[in-house]
């Protein structure tokens, strides 16, 4: 049994649950890039469309909460593998849809599986990794997803105008042989979970993240600040190329080459709020980067050239989706190990489910207001997450390194 903790399965889970997010994102991003297609292939509303991505989300809901329960009382590893090949295999099943129903159940059953991996995955890197160094390894597992977006991307480009959009969603069977890596090269009996006897004592459940005061305030607050985070996110990749295309005579190449540079932003921004916050605390660098955050976009109404709009582009990638990872390491410090899973999943899937109707509301300010509205909207967004985070029990420096030593010692 001692053999099963060697250190080279952690290391082995630790790459799992890294290439496990870039898959996952890989897979979701697919639908983005194909989604034009699509409608114009089934002939289906842009009211449909976007119908398409809620229930998405939606499915992302159900599967974190669903999944994060499971993982904390059956077996991270187990229930990691098993929400892989749900959204492997639903996603490569689109090549065979031939309706919207067909497509929204599709969806929807990719989104169970997708949204039960994140949490799952960050559970497995949190115990697996010191955690002195946590905040740094999250911030690779945001980098992963980041890559499994430009992957996405890239694969959309050379795929859907050569053999269409169905044959791009068959490349969603690549994360089975992650699966099947996975299955064959690390120890059956190797798994990361609460003991018998402690979940035996008290199963894991989602009423644990509502235990006490301190604690629901602490669970609304992260829901509330995820929540922003990914309202943000797709105000800025989803909408801004568009804003930049209609409003400032940006080209389609222009913008394609804009959202390369900002998601290069995004990602050096990750990597550096995860060291910085190993080294401060979470509390000066979520104020930080929430605060410059909420000046740039604003700021960003008056980039009047294409050089300004691509440093533009790259600075506000950096602050705005640079604090992504924090979420990770910080749930994972703040709840107990027997419920990371759950904790994760909860946090991050209704910041997404709540945070998708973004679109929306950014679609109908752009449709009647200027678009100093439109990004003075996403700045009060970031003003209110930092009011918020500020309320947050455990983030300051000295009651978060306190927490962080005890896990080293423990």
């Amino acid at each position: 049994m001692a053999s099963t903790t060697t250190p080279k399965n952690k290391q082995k889970a630790l790459f799992a649950a890294l290439a496990g997010s870039g898959m996952d994102d890989l897979n979701v991003m697919f639908l983005s890039f194909a989604l034009s297609s699509i409608i114009t292939d089934l002939g289906i509303t842009g009211a449909q469309g976007g119908f398409i991505s809620t229930i998405t989300n939606l499915g992302m809901l159900l599967g974190g909460l669903v999944f994060g329960v499971l993982a904390d009382r059956k077996g991270n590893l187990k229930l990691f593998k098993w929400s892989i090949l749900i959204f492997s295999l639903a996603t490569a099943a689109m090549f065979f849809a031939d309706s919207f129903f067909w497509i929204c159940v599709l969806r929807f059953i990719a989104g169970i599986g997708a949204g039960g991996e994140y949490g799952i995955a960050m559970s497995i890197i949190a115990k697996v990794s010191p955690p002195e160094k946590l905040g740094v390894m999250s911030s690779w597992n945001g980098v992963a997803g980041q890559l499994g977006s430009i992957s996405a991307a890239l694969l959309a480009g050379a795929m859907i105008p050569l053999l269409g959009w169905r044959a791009l969603f068959l490349f969603g069977l690549i994360p089975v042989i992650l699966v099947i890596w996975l299955h064959t090269s690390i120890d059956g009996e190797f798994e990361l979970m609460a003991s018998t006897e402690e979940i035996t004592k008290e199963k894991p459940s989602l009423k644990e993240l509502f235990k006490t005061k301190d604690l629901t305030r602490t669970t609304v607050s992260l829901m509330f600040m995820a929540t922003v985070q990914i309202a943000g996110y797709f105000g800025l990749m989803n909408w801004l190329p568009s804003i930049l295309q209609k409003q400032m005579g940006l080209s389609v190449t222009g913008s394609s080459l804009w959202m390369v540079v900002t998601i290069v932003g995004m990602c050096a921004g990750m990597l550096t709020f995860g060291r910085l916050l190993d080294k401060f605390g979470p509390r000066i660098i979520f104020a930080l980067f929430l605060l410059v955050a909420a000046a740039s976009v604003f700021m960003f109404v008056y980039a009047n050239s294409q050089l300004t709009l691509l440093f533009g582009g790259a600075f506000v990638g950096f602050f705005v989706n640079g604090m992504f990872p924090g979420y990770g390491a910080v749930v994972s410090q703040l709840y107990p190990a027997r419920i990371h899973s759950i904790a994760n999943n909860a946090v991050l899937n209704v910041g997404r489910a709540i945070g998708g109707f973004s679109s929306l509301v950014i679609g109908f300010l752009m449709d009647n207001y200027s678009l100093l509205i439109v990004m003075g909207f996403l700045s009060v967004l970031y003003l209110t997450s930092f009011i918020v985070m500020m309320t947050i029990p455990g983030l300051k420096k000295d009651s978060y390194m306190t927490v962080r030593s005890k896990a080293i010692k423990a």
